[in-house]
């Protein structure tokens, strides 16, 4: 069954750049450009808050979304102040701004604590020449020489200069803390694997779902292996977290970083964990033998990747193979190049 047949949409039409949509009593959908391969946009929400509102995730920095605000905070607020910001995770998208917003309006910025020091952290570390252990790490999954020389001299300064300053205090958020934003309580529930602590928020009155890039209505979100952390299991981390959701009841409204806001979560949810299923049993049927990353591409992705599809294309492959070495179904092994070589450990006959 595909996704689009599993969900149902109660909004034919994706709202108005910058025109709040209002989508359930007190809560506003501003959707907001993007200009990133597969993604030309962003949902954001504006929450009725009180006296003020709460802004949820704010865009990439970019002069389009700064005016694009502006002109959301002069028609649309109806003399209320912005009170707070609060981003579901560390991503330029959706944390970029929040700099700015939390400047711009003098108000706290809310976040989970890892999501918010891994956005201080990537801000921090820039530099002007690839680091080595960056280049080292490329060089394992397989790139070639010359990849790697225009790597090197690219520069490593990308998650900086898709930000505003991301802001220096935080009011941390944890997994099942109750939040109380206008007059509804709104439950935080944690999701790992995207990014390390991504919050969602679900509205026990309204039964409303933020789900940020966590849960999506039609794309999986990404989830892969990035040279700061070259031996993590993202992959297993989501699939277990996914779990996190399944309490919720069947008539939630769930509120996408991208697409369309959609009903029927748990097939969504159904729909995710046998994705990713076929994808692991795929790959470890494609390991027979030993296996370059760059190799099984041609079995996780069913089209020509661009060179940018590629990497995060690479990143992705490397989540399912360390999910499938978690599992014990797959092995590594390093060729006489310092190159990761991965098997299947079913097909191995020392794997015993």
């Amino acid at each position: 069954m595909s996704a689009e047949i599993e969900v149902e949409y109660p909004f034919s039409e994706a709202a108005e750049l910058g025109i709040p949509q209002e989508v359930a009593p007190g809560i506003f959908w501003v959707r907001m450009p993007l200009e990133l391969t597969g993604l030309n946009h962003i949902n954001l929400w504006l929450l009725r808050d009180g006296p003020g509102w709460t802004i949820v995730d704010t865009g990439m920095k970019s002069e389009r979304i700064h005016d694009l605000w502006e002109g959301v905070f002069a028609k649309y607020l109806a003399g209320r102040a912005v009170t707070r910001v609060f981003c579901t995770h560390f991503h330029p998208d959706h944390m970029g701004q929040a700099g700015w917003l939390t400047q711009r309006w003098n108000c706290p910025f809310w976040a989970t604590h890892r999501e918010w020091l891994q956005g201080r952290v990537a801000e921090l570390d820039q530099h002007d020449k690839t680091p080595d252990w960056f280049l080292q790490f490329f060089h394992k999954v397989g790139l070639s020489d010359d990849a790697l020389a225009l790597m090197a001299d690219s520069g490593y300064s990308h998650f900086r200069d898709a930000v505003t300053p991301i802001p220096p205090q935080v009011r941390s958020v944890r997994d099942g803390e109750m939040i109380r934003i206008g007059g509804d309580d709104w439950r935080v529930i944690v999701g790992r694997g995207h990014s390390p602590e991504h919050a969602c928020l679900f509205n026990h009155k309204t039964h409303v779902l933020i789900a940020g890039d966590q849960i999506l209505p039609k794309i999986t979100p990404h989830i892969g292996i990035h040279a700061s952390e070259p031996e993590a299991n993202p992959l297993q981390l989501y699939l277990d977290t996914l779990a996190n959701f399944d309490h919720l009841p069947a008539d939630t409204l769930v509120l996408p970083a991208h697409g369309l806001p959609f009903y029927n979560l748990h097939p969504r949810l159904d729909f995710l964990r046998r994705h990713h299923a076929e994808r692991l049993a795929v790959l470890e049927e494609f390991c027979a033998e030993p296996t370059r990353v760059l190799s099984t591409l041609k079995v996780m992705f069913r089209r020509q990747l661009n060179p940018f599809e590629a990497l995060l294309g690479m990143s992705e492959a490397l989540s399912h193979l360390h999910c499938l070495m978690g599992q014990g179904r797959i092995i590594r092994d390093t060729n006489e190049d310092g190159v990761w070589l991965y098997q299947a450990s079913g097909r191995r006959a020392d794997a015993a």
